[in-house]
């Protein structure tokens, strides 16, 4: 792709920071925003930071959702400008009052160094304490120069006036002419001084009538018990002068620095977008839920927490506080349905009227939370549809698939995740009738590792070929032969908006030994025949795509790199 010229004359700008200083004076606002993108995409952090410090506008956007092939910002560079930021507070001229740095986080370890969203939440913290206290040094610093300046016009006043006394007095070896001269001299002088005393008067009126306030709070504080750190802290907190909003990922580590800085009252104020936490008590999760500002949330991911379903039902009272929240995910959290579980009639009553509450609710992930019969009990209660539901691993029973299709869900899902739940004969009428329900909305759909085999498959696909606005399609770790696999093939082809297909490899690609109807797990392990089977499938498979004139259905087999929202 060609870069517009601006950016290629962007990038060369910001390649040489020796010349900074003599452009950074007469740059358009206009062009601020080029310039720090030709920045970041440069690795250029000495830019991205004078750039930030300067920044003419009142909002700043950095992150949001990146192009297929674009790498997350530099560690550097995003360190530069939390750094700037902080700065720019000192300056009364800085213009910036909304920081957005939602989505700006990449993956751990990836390519070109990029941040993780535990880094830059840490970072994010330690920003906001540390302008609180540049705030408070600035704060006192001002007050030490204000008396300074009031105490040296106070004694500049007193010389004055005791040289004009001084100037009135007699000589002791002078005689009476000369005396009566320096009298009316001094007289005249006296006068003059005055009017020079006035009008030096008026001119620290101003500084006068602020220290006597001052003066007055602080011993006002001080008669109720206070002190003057209280009250420096007091004029600290009565401005934000950035607004800062972030996705926030939250484990058993960083919980204490996030809670200090969402406490932490000064010039940045934290806000969330979406909220991760891991690994974190119900009661942990609670405090941060109520330190959080109640407008902006819009999805929280609990993960690897052992909630339970009393502390779910505790928890989702709180969630309903957020009125903009439409995304719940909630992985491997311990939600134990067992039928000998002490209390689990009461427990789901209190869940079930939890979930009541989220009228906002869009998008619900389950993952692993041991729910067999008791899809209904969740989601009957939701009072608006959901697009997204996600509910791998949940052993889903037939029960839970019949409750499905027929629900006041099936009809408005854009993306269905079943994977790793097992189907065969007695729930595939339910999983067709799903599909049918879903035909016109339905545009992510995961199958994989559901113990498909070519029998199954076969009678599935005239459902699946009827989806027509399906885009991405995943049935990975099916145990399919390279006839059902062919068959497959047919029917994508069929698919006019159908971008996207994670196939499974083959029963005849893998090495000798498989049983004749592996489950998924044996499927992951067992080692493929990587010298002639997997170069042989993928040449058929992009021949077929050839005469079938469908180059822009992207075929893959890479499970761990899939994406779904990937286009060619």
């Amino acid at each position: 792709m060609l870069l517009p010229l601006v950016s290629l004359c962007a990038r060369e700008v910001v390649s040489d920071h020796s010349s900074s200083p003599c452009w950074l004076r007469w740059v358009p606002r206009e062009l601020y925003r080029p310039l720090l993108e030709a920045a970041f995409a440069s690795c250029r952090p000495l830019a991205v930071g004078e750039l930030v410090q300067r920044w003419p506008e009142r909002s700043l956007r950095v992150g949001g959702q990146r192009k297929k092939g674009e790498t997350a910002p530099n560690r550097l560079c995003i360190q530069a400008l939390l750094l700037a930021v902080a700065r720019g507070l000192s300056d009364q001229r800085y213009a910036l009052r909304f920081l957005d740095l939602c989505g700006l986080q990449g993956d751990e370890g990836g390519t070109g160094d990029p941040m993780g969203g535990w880094s830059l939440t840490v970072a994010l913290c330690t920003m906001v304490v540390q302008g609180r206290a540049g705030a408070q040094r600035a704060h006192r610093r001002e007050g030490d120069r204000e008396r300074k300046r009031f105490s040296a016009l106070e004694r500049e006043k007193d010389v004055k006036r005791e040289r004009g006394k001084w100037m009135r007095g007699k000589e002791p070896n002078g005689d009476a002419a000369s005396t009566d001269d320096e009298e009316l001299g001094g007289k005249h002088r006296e006068k003059m001084g005055s009017y020079e005393i006035l009008g030096e008067e008026e001119l620290i009126k101003g500084v006068r009538r602020r220290m006597e306030i001052e003066r007055k709070r602080e011993i006002s504080i001080t008669d109720l018990g206070g002190s003057r750190k209280e009250t420096e802290e007091k004029d600290v907190n009565s401005d934000v002068l950035v607004n800062v909003r972030a996705d926030l990922f939250v484990n058993a580590r960083s919980w204490e620095r996030v809670r200090v800085a969402l406490t932490t009252l000064g010039p940045l104020k934290l806000q969330c977008r979406y909220l991760r936490v891991e690994e974190i008590s119900v009661s942990s999760i609670r405090t941060l839920l109520d330190l959080l500002p109640r407008q902006g949330l819009l999805g929280i991911d609990v993960r690897y927490s052992s909630l339970g379903v009393v502390g779910l039902a505790e928890l989702l009272p709180l969630f309903s506080t957020f009125p903009a929240l439409n995304s719940l995910h909630l992985h491997y959290c311990n939600l134990d349905f067992r039928r000998d579980h002490p209390g689990l009639e009461e427990a789901l009553r209190d869940l079930s009227l939890g979930l009541a509450k989220l009228q906002g609710l869009r998008r619900l992930s389950l993952t692993a939370l041991r729910l067999p019969g008791q899809l209904r009990v969740l989601l009957s209660s939701l009072p608006q549809p959901l697009e997204i539901l996600e509910l791998p691993y949940l052993s889903l029973s037939p029960t839970d698939l019949a409750y499905l299709s027929c629900s006041h869900h099936a009809s408005s899902l854009q993306q269905l995740d079943l994977s790793e739940n097992h189907l065969d004969e007695s729930t595939l009428p339910s999983i067709r009738r799903l599909l049918s329900q879903a035909s016109s909305s339905l545009q992510h759909l995961s199958l994989s590792g559901c113990g498909l085999t070519d029998s199954l498959l076969g009678l599935l696909l005239p459902s699946l070929g009827g989806c027509w606005a399906l885009k991405s399609l995943a049935l990975a770790l099916n145990p399919l032969s390279k006839a059902g696999l062919m068959d497959l093939m047919r029917t994508a082809m069929r698919m006019p908006s159908l971008r996207n297909l994670l196939y499974p490899n083959p029963l005849e690609d893998y090495q000798p030994g498989l049983p004749d109807l592996p489950s998924s797990s044996q499927l992951l392990d067992w080692p493929l025949d990587e010298a002639t089977n997997i170069n042989t499938t993928s040449s058929q498979l992009n021949r077929l795509l050839i005469e079938g004139g469908r180059t822009d259905l992207f075929l893959t087999c890479d499970l761990l790199n899939y994406d779904k929202d990937f286009t060619d």
